[in-house]
């Protein structure tokens, strides 16, 4: 995201271009993991109101504007056949946390703050918030921080459980290199079974997950060679 003057805050047009560039990700077999970070200080530091200009904003949502290209954003970070990273170098405020939270990890700086502010502003997530944020911090967590709105840095992001991995922010690139290095001896293919299962854990009971994973088929081509050697 590259509007550091801005703090990389979110307009439709930024949207656009971040889906389109995410499909196109998406579609390069060649690509195995993508990261998605902010220019300069800031992750992003949210939908960026101005962009709105006078447009009345209703029961607390940003609009369709802003609503439909945010979820198809963060629908295809989430369940793309890739491995989606958050680097969380600065600032990343309520729509930006959203979309840090659809990536499968969040890796992030310890110098960054970190916020969900929507009742600030008197609106409320449209983006996924609502479900992400209580599975990976827990609902009590989840309600403290939305209900006071304040912010918290990455120490305590990664102490919750929000953030994967994290390190002071000179740190931070090594720190993502190093992770996808530790990853790309892996399957793909695995990825994109886990992607599915972990997927349905979200959604479904413990039961109803145990017999997704038992039924659930998925294609894997180089089983064969990898076991090759331990056989």
């Amino acid at each position: 995201m590259n509007r550091p003057d801005a703090l990389n805050a979110i307009t439709p047009t930024m949207l656009e271009e971040l889906n389109d560039a995410v499909l196109k990700v998406e579609e390069d077999q060649e690509i195995r993991f993508v990261v998605l970070t902010g220019e300069g200080r800031a992750f992003s530091g949210g939908v960026d109101l101005k962009a709105l200009g006078e447009r009345e904003l209703l029961n607390g949502k940003v609009g369709d504007i802003l609503d439909l290209p945010a979820r198809a954003l963060t629908g295809r970070l989430s369940s793309m056949p890739k491995v989606t990273i958050a680097k969380v170098n600065g600032f990343c405020f309520t729509g930006a946390l959203e979309i840090a939270m659809s990536c499968d990890l969040i890796v992030v700086a310890d110098e960054a703050r970190l916020g969900d502010t929507h009742a600030k502003f008197g609106l409320r997530p449209t983006w996924g918030l609502s479900q992400r944020l209580p599975a990976l911090v827990g609902m009590a967590r989840a309600k403290e921080l939305s209900f006071s709105a304040r912010t918290f840095d990455g120490v305590e992001a990664r102490m919750w459980g929000l953030a994967a991995l994290g390190g002071p922010l000179e740190e931070l690139d090594n720190l993502v290199t190093s992770t996808i290095e530790k990853m790309a001896a892996n399957s793909s293919e695995s990825f994109v079974a886990y992607k599915d299962l972990y997927a349905a854990t979200e959604r479904l009971s413990a039961d109803q997950g145990l017999l997704y994973e038992a039924e659930s088929d998925y294609s894997f081509t180089d089983t064969g060679e990898r076991l090759a050697d331990f056989r």
